[in-house]
């Protein structure tokens, strides 16, 4: 779980949260479900993130946190999908990953 308060530090021209503050916390604990089912030694990357954003965030929201979950980890390719909440439970933003899996180099 990662989370945070968004204020106007993070604030786009429009007068709300920049939808990269959404992104990186969900990449963030979808990619933390993704490691969590990996081999020792082995790595991923994200090759796809999707973030829909439901509602904005601005000063008023107050913390949010984000959960992922791990819906396939395979051979090369794993899954996940996240989902920030604010306080009372409202959906500002919720997202899905694309890893890529691999293993160590030998040697």
């Amino acid at each position: 779980m990662f989370g945070g308060t968004p204020d106007a530090r993070f604030y786009n021209p429009l007068g709300s949260v920049h939808g990269g503050y959404a992104a990186t916390l969900l990449d963030s604990c979808m990619g933390c479900a993704v490691h969590s089912t990996l081999d020792p030694g082995q790595l991923f990357t994200t090759v796809e993130l999707k973030v829909n954003f439901v509602r904005p965030l601005n000063e008023q929201t107050g913390p949010v946190r984000a959960e992922g979950r791990i819906l396939h980890c395979g051979r090369q390719i794993a899954t996940a999908e996240g989902f920030l909440r604010d306080g009372q439970g409202r959906l500002p933003a919720h997202g899905s990953t694309t890893c890529l899996v691999m293993n160590p180099p030998a040697g």
